[in-house]
């Protein structure tokens, strides 16, 4: 216990945010998403960059603490373990995507790279992480040297609307729960397809709403924003949309379905892993009791000046989310896990 609560209490030392401005930044972020102090769609979209940094240096510690080094849901089998069903989906990434030794594949968004040195495992191809977060790239190269993955795994700082790379550069593409912070997934996708050989495949694990959302039930409406604010994202979009703007980059469409839902595949649906269970240490950090203990810690050590002012009010945004996550998942208006191959087509330049 005293090993995870290292990492709740790193967000007091300064590693993400000064300590003197937690609060001042939580209550900038909040500002984007209320209307009545000048926050809209457009505004967030307009300062993507800053909306995206600013969530992830609040919520990357605890992220960490409570997920592990993969910042993404994956559907269960019965008596599949949390850990066992992120490595299955990040191992199919990467035999969707045809990764072999030698390969070089790009990870869009790649978080603290958690996902890509499963990948590089699994492959023994190189993977390129991208991130314009500069603590979670530090986290990034530090685990990767620490898990002797140095040699496949790199990192670079880019947005990806605009990446320092010449075209026709990588063998594959892939994100896990990314590109839903875009800002136009059209430009962003012909960006993607710029950088990819001719033939590369390009995968996606994307947040969506679904059709089943309605936008004139107002509590459809209520878990979307919530959905949005608890995770740094402008606006959701329908997967119709996605889809739309990928094909007019370019991209051929190999398959696309949503990995969230139970059916034949999967028994446990992509939320079952935010409703706990009190039966591992790992499965009650996300039970209601897991989430009333940690939160009290947390009040504990800003109460204690241990952690900064604006720490509890940080983990309050995250514990909120998880419940309406749960929520938005149970009622099929939201899934974190649509998955998208596409290739650009061999005849491209």
């Amino acid at each position: 216990m005293e090993g995870q609560m290292s990492r709740i209490s790193a967000i007091a030392s300064g590693e993400a945010i000064k300590r003197e401005e937690v609060q001042n930044v939580i209550t900038d972020y909040k500002k984007m998403f209320d209307e009545s102090k000048g926050g809209s769609v457009e505004t967030r979209n307009a300062n993507y960059t800053a909306l995206v940094n600013s969530f992830y240096n609040m919520a990357t510690q605890f992220y960490e603490y409570g997920w592990g080094q993969s910042f993404h849901f994956a559907p269960q089998h019965n008596w599949e373990t949390f850990s066992a069903s992120i490595a299955r989906l990040e191992m199919l990434m990467a035999h969707k995507l045809e990764l072999k030794p030698g390969m070089t594949a790009l990870d869009l968004g790649c978080g603290i790279g958690g996902p890509g040195r499963t990948m590089a495992r699994f492959s023994q191809a190189n993977i390129v992480g991208l991130n314009n977060n500069d603590y979670q790239l530090s986290r990034a190269k530090l685990i990767s040297a620490e898990h002797g993955l140095g040699h496949l795994c790199s990192y670079f700082k880019a947005d990806w609307m605009n990446m320092p790379v010449e075209a026709n550069t990588y063998d594959a593409a892939f994100h896990f729960e990314a590109l839903e912070h875009s800002p136009d997934r059209y430009l962003n996708f012909k960006e993607i397809f710029r950088v990819l050989k001719p033939g590369a495949l390009f995968g996606g694990l994307d947040w969506v709403i679904t059709d089943k959302y309605d936008e004139n039930d107002p509590e459809h409406v209520r878990l979307k924003k919530s959905v949005e604010l608890g995770n740094g994202v402008a606006n959701l979009i329908k997967p119709d949309e996605v889809i739309d703007a990928m094909k007019r980059a370019g991209f051929e469409i190999v398959e696309h379905k949503d990995m969230g839902i139970v059916n034949h595949d999967y028994e446990k649906p992509w939320y079952s892993s935010l409703e706990g269970n009190y039966t591992t240490f790992s499965g009650f950090k996300h039970t209601p009791v897991g989430f009333m203990i940690t939160h009290k810690m947390v009040w504990l050590m800003e109460s204690l000046k241990i952690a900064p002012k604006g720490t509890y009010e940080c983990h309050q945004l995250l514990v909120d989310v998880a419940f309406d996550l749960v929520k938005a998942g149970r009622l099929g208006i939201f899934t974190p896990s649509y998955f998208y191959l596409a290739r650009k087509p061999k005849s491209s330049k």
